[in-house]
């Protein structure tokens, strides 16, 4: 960053004052629900303590059973969600500078979910149905173990034609100027990704894009393939041994078509405790995580939603790509301390 651009960026700090629906994010909404378990009630339905599914049948009374525990948890979450709700609490004010698309039920905990969107003072607009259950992702704790089973249910059901497409929902699109998208919401509205994106490119407007998970490129690869040339800022947390084949995937993937040419492609991809690696031009530089004691860590599993939120937080102030990428590690730093994608109060990000 040259001395101008660095001055540029101080001017900026608090002086931008940010106007409301300025982040726009869309993806699958799910409450996530977490309490203390014993073994009995992992191998009641088959979990094992450490991991990451997808309900089947089997498990479809354990959402109901683990709300019934004594200090059950519940929070506002999805991968996308969470992201927003982190760079709204990053910003701090105005509130509702965040607003966030998704499809949930006409039942509980969908009410829960509008009322903790609500709470993280995000303004969040629902898709209601009353087909599937509201989606949940049910967090079984035993120890520092955390068994994780995503219900998409609702969260699978969002339709373009009866959400996104109405006047009063396309304003608020039209509204912001950055986008954020999960690649889990590949699997759902592939054309409602491309519908926004396609709305940012037209405008110069910023789309960033997450790769997610591994089964996203493997399975969902068509999708993914539509949406790209309209990717502004690619996100993907790739653990690679060496950084030549990430420096590759991340100028191959810089190289790929791009209609707004106003704007090159930047790609971050974050490597949890190594470090971050973005593309500039056609240069690949590292930007080292923040230290932290291992005993500290209570849970990583939100740390990739952080940055991207801590990472946003700066962008819709339009700070410069190492400013950002410094807002996401420090996100994912408070992240990890703490059991869930929750935080304290109040950033203390300077």
């Amino acid at each position: 960053m040259s001395e101008h651009e660095a001055n540029a960026d101080v001017s900026w700090r608090g002086k931008l004052l940010l106007s409301e629906n300025t982040l726009f994010g869309m993806g699958n909404p799910l409450l996530d629900i977490s309490a203390v378990v014993d073994k009995d009630f992992l191998d009641k339905f088959g979990l094992k303590p450490n991991d990451q599914i997808l309900a089947e049948e089997k498990h479809k009374p354990l959402f109901e059973e683990i709300a019934k525990k004594s200090k059950v948890e519940y929070h506002a979450g999805g991968s996308t969600q969470n992201s927003v709700k982190i760079a709204q609490w990053m910003i701090q004010k105005p509130h509702k500078v965040a607003t966030f698309f998704g499809c949930i039920g006409t039942d509980g905990f969908g009410e829960i979910l509008k009322k903790k969107a609500e709470e993280a003072n995000v303004d969040a607009h629902y898709y209601e149905q009353n087909e599937e259950p509201t989606g949940t992702c049910a967090a079984c704790i035993t120890g520092d173990n955390r068994s994780l089973v995503a219900n998409l249910a609702a969260a699978n059901c969002y339709k373009k034609e009866k959400h996104l497409d109405l006047d009063s929902n396309w304003e608020l699109v039209k509204k912001a100027k950055v986008y954020y998208i999960a690649g889990f919401f590949l699997t759902v509205s592939p054309e409602s990704i491309l519908q926004v994106a396609q709305h940012a490119s037209d405008k110069d407007k910023i789309f960033c894009l997450n790769l997610s998970a591994p089964f996203i490129s493997q399975f969902f690869k068509e999708q993914l393939m539509k949406v790209m040339p309209y990717v502004d800022i690619l996100f993907g947390n790739e653990t690679m041994e060496q950084m030549d084949d990430i420096a590759e995937i991340a100028k191959k993937t810089q190289e790929l078509p791009k209609v707004n040419t106003k704007r090159q492609r930047v790609v971050v991809f974050t490597q949890g405790k190594d470090d971050t690696v973005a593309t500039v031009g056609g240069k690949v530089t590292a930007f080292p995580v923040m230290d932290i004691d291992q005993n500290d860590i209570v849970d990583t599993n939100g740390a990739g939603d952080a940055f991207v939120g801590g990472f946003l937080s700066a962008l819709v102030k339009e700070q410069g790509l190492e400013e950002c990428i410094r807002a996401g590690h420090y996100a994912a730093n408070v992240i990890i301390r703490r059991v869930g994608c929750t935080f304290p109060e109040k950033p203390e990000f300077q």
